[in-house]
């Protein structure tokens, strides 16, 4: 791979400048550019060698290196990320199918997650005498992730393997993060509500009220207990 050449390891001339500014300034010396970066307290940096006469830019070379390895660094990020995750449907057709939905479930997370996914089902002994029931395992599949997926290899008999791929429909993951997003937001501010308690008519937490004092009862007089 070529380096780039930069400042007094730039021989040809002259060359075609691009200045600080990312002002075109036409054909100019080489000696001439260089002078101008040097004046900017910059680097004259060769961007296109293959062109009559190359192109170079006045610029911060160092910072321009820094922020091209973070942009290869994503780069890098996001290719691993877009790996392919496998996904088997058991040793046999004979799977039971709660055990089928939790292999669903999981390949639904890797689509969400950015993953491709591999299906896979496998066949034993006579099993290949019934690969219609494969077949129609994967096409509802197809259907329970048609949400967050789109076909990319339809399901094929491989020996004694029924394989289908399916991507990640990026259009339609992000339009139910959004919307979970929102309901998240909605719930948060229905229970932020339910804690606040209610107010009086000044804004103010109304006091309870004291239950009012008993009522005083009228005891005997002497007279009443004289004729008792």
């Amino acid at each position: 791979m070529r380096r780039t050449r930069i400042n007094h390891l730039i021989r040809i001339s002259p060359i075609r400048l691009i200045d600080e500014n990312n002002e075109q300034r036409g054909v100019v010396d080489t000696s001439e550019a260089l002078r101008m970066a040097i004046d900017a307290g910059l680097d004259l940096v060769e961007i296109s060698p293959e062109a009559s006469p190359p192109v170079c830019k006045i610029m911060d070379y160092g910072k321009f290196k820094y922020e091209q390895s973070k942009k290869d660094q994503k780069s890098r990020a996001a290719s691993k990320q877009a790996e392919m995750k496998e996904v088997r449907l058991g040793r046999s057709i004979k799977i039971d199918p709660h055990d089928v939905q939790i292999r669903v479930d999981q390949a639904r997370r890797f689509l969400i997650d950015g993953h491709k996914v591999q299906l896979v089902q496998q066949f034993r002994g006579r099993e290949m005498m019934h690969r219609d029931l494969g077949m129609d395992r994967l096409r509802a599949i197809i259907d329970s992730l048609g949400d967050v997926s789109k076909v990319e290899t339809p399901p094929k008999q491989m020996g004694r393997r029924m394989t289908l791929i399916l991507a990640p429909d990026r259009p339609k993951i992000e339009a139910i993060k959004r919307k979970a997003e929102k309901e998240k937001g909605v719930a948060e501010d229905a229970k932020a509500d339910q804690q606040i308690p209610p107010a009086g008519d000044d804004g103010k937490k109304p006091q309870a009220q004291k239950p009012a004092p008993p009522e005083p009862t009228e005891e005997p007089s002497e007279h009443a207990e004289s004729r008792n």
